[in-house]
C-alpha cells in the first residue's frame, strides 16, 4: 500500500501521476473487497478528497491495463468491480451473491488450459474471464 509520503511519480498509474490518482490508489488498496468506480468515488468524497468520477474511471482503466487491479462483474447489475492486485499474478475469485464478500481461489488448471488454447484453436492473444459466485457461510445460514 502506498503512503501519503510517497511522491505521485512513484505510483503505477501510467503517464498521468497526480495527487488525485495517488489518492485513488490508496483508497482502492484499503478497500477490503471489490469496489465499483462509483463506490470508490463515494469513499474518496467521504474522506474529503475532491476528485471527479471520470478521473476515477480513467485511473481504474489505466490500472487495469497495467495489470495492477483484478476486475470482476457484479452478477446482477453487470457493473465492473475493482480490487488492488496483491500479487503480480492474475487471480480469480468466488464472490458472494448476497454480501459481495470475495475469496481468491486456486485456478491453476484453468490457467494452464487457457494458456494452451491458442495451440488448440489457432487463435492468438487468447484472454479469459472466469466468474464464480455463490453464498458465503454467513449469508447461507
Amino acid at each position: 500500500m502506498f503512503t501519503v509520503k510517497e511522491t505521485p511519480d512513484e505510483t503505477p498509474l501510467g503517464a498521468r501521476r497526480t495527487r488525485q490518482r495517488l489518492d485513488i490508489l490508496q483508497h482502492l488498496s484499503a478497500a477490503p473487497d471489490f469496489v465499483s468506480a462509483q463506490g470508490l468515488h463515494a469513499r474518496l468524497a467521504q474522506a474529503g478528497t475532491c476528485v471527479g468520477l471520470s478521473t476515477v474511471y480513467r485511473a481504474l482503466r489505466d490500472l487495469e491495463r497495467m495489470e495492477q487491479v483484478d476486475v470482476i462483474r457484479h452478477e446482477a447489475s453487470g457493473e465492473r468491480l475493482y480490487r488492488k492486485r496483491s500479487t503480480t499474478e492474475h487471480r480469480h475469485y468466488v464472490i458472494c451473491r448476497r454480501c459481495g464478500r470475495s475469496e481468491a481461489v486456486d485456478t491453476d488448471l484453468v490457467e494452464r488450459w487457457a494458456a494452451h488454447l491458442d495451440q488448440l484453436t489457432g487463435f492468438s492473444n487468447v484472454t479469459h474471464t472466469l466468474e464464480l459466485s455463490g453464498e458465503c457461510m454467513d449469508c447461507h445460514l
